[in-house]
């Protein structure tokens, strides 16, 4: 999978952002979320820069999208590693969303291109 991984920025600026559990804000937003994960702490949901300056809810680590195209399995074993290992050895840090089929990396917006390249070259080098 990490051969074929092909990764490539999305369009769009994302932001973090978390709520308590029942929080009727979170609530109104959730339709508009990218993607949502509840958690202990409350709720957490990934908004465009979009929803989330409307809200004024701009994060301060505004985050750019890397679509792993391959299709990843979810029983599959070493592409998050991979990944992550391949971007904390040049200090960019990562969220990794896994979909049913393709595995989503988020990372800071400046680190973005750069992101992009080395995984390339971990592509090229698997």
């Amino acid at each position: 999978m990490i051969a074929g991984m092909n990764p490539e920025r999305q369009p769009g600026i994302w932001h973090f952002v978390s709520f308590a559990l029942g929080d009727p804000a979170a609530d109104r937003l959730v339709s508009s979320a990218h993607a949502t994960m509840r958690e202990p702490e409350g709720l957490s949901l990934l908004l465009s820069e979009e929803v989330a300056a409307d809200q004024g809810l701009l994060s301060d680590l505004p985050m750019a999208q890397i679509l792993l195209s391959v299709h990843s399995a979810l029983d599959g074993v070493g592409l998050t590693a991979a990944v992550a290992v391949a971007l904390a050895d040049h200090g960019i840090l990562c969220n990794v969303i896994a979909g049913a089929r393709h595995d989503h990396i988020f990372v800071p917006v400046d680190d973005a291109d750069r992101a992009v390249e080395i995984l390339k070259v971990a592509a090229d080098n698997a």
